[in-house]
């Protein structure tokens, strides 16, 4: 019995997620959650206490859903600098479906100022994707691809700020030819 309401608990988490993903926290009414997961309020309030807690369970499994690829990507055999552009062409190719974005960078600003644990979870995952991104690039300067007289770590931070910027221009109408070139340039200083 505890399978079917895990599930059931993945799918309405799933949900949740698209919705403060495209929302916001604050602009996310309890109404809005129970439209996205077909849950009624008494069923969202037994399940995940309360909507904050539902938004840290949201944000988790927006967190681990978009890590695991990029740290896969940055460990996989492509040399280092296709690493980097698939990566930024990720950040312009949103998948059907999925509201434009970034729903880390939206928690960034939104909520992480007034809520240390997420603050906590964001300083993680920021973390997780530096340390992969890194990595990368410092594998690419022994290979000779970068210059190994810049700084690996300030090119990784460079990196995940480029991604973000691209997911928040494409969220503010940006077109597919602007992000391309944007992504283009920054390519250029590795």
């Amino acid at each position: 019995m505890a399978r079917p309401r895990q599930f059931a608990e993945e799918q309405a988490i799933e949900a949740a997620m698209l919705a403060f993903w495209d929302g916001g926290y604050e602009g996310t009414s309890t109404q809005d959650l129970c439209t996205a997961t077909g849950l009624g309020r008494s069923s969202i309030y037994n399940t995940f206490k309360s909507k904050r807690d539902l938004f840290e369970k949201s944000l988790r499994h927006y967190m681990a859903d978009r890590n695991g690829p990029i740290v896969e990507l940055m460990e996989g055999d492509l040399p280092a600098r296709e690493k980097i552009r698939t990566l930024f062409q990720r950040a312009v190719d949103a998948l059907p479906g999925e509201p434009s974005g970034c729903m880390v960078v939206n928690a960034m600003v939104e909520v992480a100022p007034h809520d240390a644990e997420v603050a906590g979870l964001l300083r993680h995952d920021y973390g997780v994707r530096l340390t992969a991104v890194r990595a990368a690039i410092e594998e690419g300067q022994r290979a000779g691809e970068i210059d190994p007289a810049k700084d690996a770590e300030a090119l990784a931070h460079y990196v995940i700020s480029t991604v973000s910027g691209l997911r928040v221009a494409g969220r503010g109408g940006a077109d597919r030819s602007t992000l391309e070139s944007i992504a283009a340039t920054a390519l250029t200083a590795l």
